[in-house]
């Protein structure tokens, strides 16, 4: 046994001197792997800087049936690009009114023959106001309601918003009143009076009341009284009571106050909730 001892020991010795050479060539080798990888890396680094700004440029990955699902998917809003070209072209060739002569109104122009009738019929053009006062009043009942009687005021503080840019509005710009206009004591407000003609507050009120009513589905009412809406900008536009960008404005900030109307309601109840004190608010209900 002692005298294999010094060849073991020998072997031992030979294995162990062998395994820093072993462990040093696997170092060699990862760390080759690791530059060589690096350099893989590197790569695309150094093609996207050669390709400069426009490589992150969205449409740089578009295809052409990326182009052609545009037109096939979204018609609106290519229907809308399509109108902008085209009003570009209008606007830049268009011959502008002179200040000596009245504003050009294209819906004056399309009820001519409404307004031919009720210059030519001044009772005519008194039931008409008549009866568009009526409307007008059912649109501020029906909003009272809904606050005061169901107890739910989005569309009471849709009519404050409105009526108050409205105020701001038509006072900050003063229309002439149109050189055709057909009043009428029976209009509202009832009587000759003074009153702002931008924006419609006939018009606007209608739209809020409608869109309330849509949040019900009372489907009907609504409905109807989109039609008594419609009746009402014909009569207006005939009696020369309000242009047309007046009423068109009235729509917009029908829909605009309302939205705003709800985005505040949201906000007071989210602080309620944050900070609930058991007081009872009656527009935050």
């Amino acid at each position: 046994m002692d005298a294999h001892e010094p060849l073991r020991s020998s072997c031992t010795l030979k294995t162990r001197s062998n395994k820093p050479k072993f462990r040093s060539a696997a170092i060699s080798l990862r760390s080759s792997a690791d530059r060589d990888r690096t350099v893989a890396e590197m790569k695309p680094t150094k093609k996207k800087a050669e390709n400069g700004f426009w490589s992150e440029a969205s449409f740089m990955n578009w295809s052409m049936d990326d182009v052609v699902g545009v037109f096939r998917f979204h018609p609106i809003p290519c229907f809308f690009a399509a109108s902008l070209i085209f009003f570009m072209a209008v606007e830049y060739t268009l011959r502008m009114v002179p200040p000596s002569s009245p504003p050009f109104d294209l819906g004056f122009a399309a009820t001519e023959w409404l307004y031919r009738a009720l210059a030519s019929s001044p009772d005519l053009n008194t039931l008409l106001a008549g009866l568009n006062t009526v409307f007008v009043g059912m649109q501020s009942t029906y909003i009272l309601w809904t606050w005061m009687v169901e107890g739910r005021p989005r569309a009471a503080i849709s009519a404050l918003f409105m009526f108050t840019c409205r105020g701001i509005l038509g006072y900050s710009t003063q229309l002439p009143v149109p050189q055709e206009f057909l009043g009428s004591g029976a209009d509202f407000p009832v009587g000759n009076v003074s009153f702002f003609l931008f924006f419609s507050g006939h018009v606007g009120g209608s739209v809020i009341a409608s869109l309330d009513m849509r949040r019900m589905k009372r489907w009907e009412m609504a409905w109807a009284f989109d039609v008594l809406n419609f009746l009402q900008v014909l009569r207006l536009l005939g009696s020369r009571g309000h242009y047309t960008i007046d009423l068109a404005v009235g729509v917009g900030a029908g829909f605009l106050c309302d939205s705003l109307a709800g985005k505040y309601e949201e906000s007071k109840r989210r602080a309620v909730l944050s900070t609930s004190n058991g007081n009872h608010d009656v527009l935050t209900k």
